[in-house]
């Protein structure tokens, strides 16, 4: 009987123990772990979970702050500015509760986000090898949001902070990489990298309910989507049992299209499907949402490609994108650049590409406020959907940064960008912002313009850079009435200013053909 009396006692126990561990657990969201970085010279949110009521401390180097969770258990303390410094440690103190983090940095943290091309490994990169061997700097963190769509705004995501090393670097986004690395040269404090994008995925996945639901323009996103909820059940049983067939008309394709200088087309696939990654507002809420309220300097976004089709809706979805993670943060309109689409020859589809009105409604965001652009036109490979050369891509956003945050004001961080035409008897006379040192790189000759009357038939056009200005003519064309510029998938086209930066696509006219 005393046998049984006491081993009683030591399992109450046990429960009492384990069921008091279990309700003091003191939690942080997975961004907060060792080798995490914080935002210098920000008031910084440190938030989590633990038993309501109950105090929290959080402690690094001499600043001391507290409070007391909810009636929920959640908390969030926010830290006084700091200036940059490595190898601070944070300690988060709850009840009977301390979580240590070591080896925390203070620093630029920026979020890389979008689709295959932001994605896109170094080791799969131009001179990848090369650069992930000499990839050893303590400076520079990273941080990989793991793939998750959901219907509803999560709390946390998958990841974990690396330091940056060989072995840490190769899987990680390569343009996000670059754009690190240039940066640190000039500023020469730690950069935190928040990656967080996924392959082959429409801009309305990364985009909130609330706001694709906002506005009748967007309606036909959504109605698009229940068309394929709808069917997919069929075209899963399709592919299914025409996988074979499909892609023996696949090879067949590519082979013809290589022949005729085209990229081959898209290689079948399982059907998208519902709840997956092209879901609207699923990565909003699976792998956006979960970041907020973490200290971010801005972002850097490169996607478009699986929007190409609906550059129409770009125009409007784009823009609202940016307005949609800026109020989500609530730290003021932060720093948003994004890369142009480059030069890609896949065969238009019978109703046009749609790339070179990407383009433009890529170029027509900058009117967004703090917002840049890093034009890719010429870096682009012809042949692949994703072009190996994320070099120039990490180091033309870094420019951006460079100039507009840190500092360096005289640096040319962008190429030439139209900004207005006038009409001189049968020339069009173009004037561009970035202008400076205007030059036709290569054999000097001025290529990629074409010129139209107002029957809107266009002709390629002779060019000329007079006085940091550009004079368009055709002697096909006695009263011109446009001029478009590199406006095709893979144009060959080299306007380019003094700091060696391309000319971003773009047109002086709206008409539809």
């Amino acid at each position: 009987m005393k046998r049984f009396l006491f081993s009683s006692v030591l399992v109450i126990l046990f429960i009492l123990q384990f069921d008091t561990e279990a309700q003091s657990a003191l939690k942080l969201p997975s961004l907060f772990s060792d080798n995490m970085i914080l935002q210098r010279n920000m008031n910084l949110p440190v938030w989590g979970n633990a038993v309501p009521g109950t105090g929290v401390e959080v402690k690094i180097n001499s600043m001391v702050k507290s409070a007391l969770t909810d009636s929920s258990g959640k908390w969030k303390i926010i830290l006084d500015k700091m200036e940059a410094g490595e190898n601070n440690v944070l300690t988060v103190s709850a009840g009977k509760d301390t979580l240590v983090f070591r080896n925390v940095s203070i620093g630029e943290v920026w979020l890389c986000s979008g689709q295959s091309n932001m994605e896109f490994q170094l080791r799969k990169s131009l001179n990848g090898d090369d650069e992930i061997e000499k990839a050893t700097d303590s400076r520079i963190k990273l941080f990989t949001v793991a793939h998750k769509s959901s219907p509803v705004p999560v709390e946390n995501c998958e990841g974990r902070w690396e330091i940056c090393s060989p072995e840490n670097v190769k899987n990680f986004s390569a343009v996000a990489y670059h754009f690190a690395k240039n940066l640190i040269k000039e500023i020469n404090v730690p950069v935190g990298l928040i990656h967080s994008s996924w392959g082959g995925t429409p801009i309305e996945a990364w985009i909130s309910k609330e706001i694709l639901e906002s506005d009748t323009e967007f309606n036909k996103v959504f109605e698009r989507w229940n068309r394929v909820v709808e069917e997919y059940p069929g075209v899963l049983n399709d592919y299914n049992l025409n996988k074979e067939k499909l892609l023996l008309k696949w090879k067949e394709d590519s082979s013809k299209s290589v022949s005729l200088g085209f990229a081959p087309p898209r290689k079948p696939g399982l059907p998208t499907a519902p709840g997956g990654r092209n879901t609207p507002y699923g990565l909003y809420n699976g792998m956006i949402y979960p970041l907020v309220p973490y200290g971010i300097r801005g972002v850097i976004w490169y996607q478009g490609e699986s929007n190409v089709g609906r550059p129409g809706e770009y125009k409007k979805l784009f823009p609202a994108l940016i307005k949609n993670w800026r109020n989500l943060w609530d730290i003021g309109e932060f720093p948003f650049y994004f890369v142009q689409l480059p030069n890609f020859a896949r065969e238009p589809e019978p109703f046009g590409s749609g790339w070179p009105e990407l383009r433009e409604a890529q170029l027509n965001t900058l009117s967004v406020p703090n917002t840049g652009m890093a034009v890719t036109i010429d870096v682009g490979d012809p042949m692949d959907l994703h072009p190996k050369n994320k070099t120039d891509v990490g180091y033309r956003l870094a420019l951006i940064a460079l100039a507009n945050i840190y500092g360096k004001k005289n640096l040319v961080f962008s190429g030439p960008i139209y900004k207005s035409y006038r009409i001189d008897d049968n020339k069009i006379i173009l004037e561009f912002d970035f202008s400076e040192g205007l030059t036709a790189k290569g054999d000097g000759k001025l290529k990629g313009f074409r010129i139209a009357y107002k029957d809107q038939e266009f002709v390629d056009a002779e060019a000329v850079i007079e006085n940091n200005k550009v004079v368009i003519w055709s002697d096909l064309v006695d009263k011109p009435a446009a001029v478009r510029y590199a406006w095709g998938d893979n144009p060959n086209c080299n306007l380019y200013n003094k700091a060696g930066l391309p000319a971003s696509p773009f047109r002086t006219d709206v008409w539809l053909k």
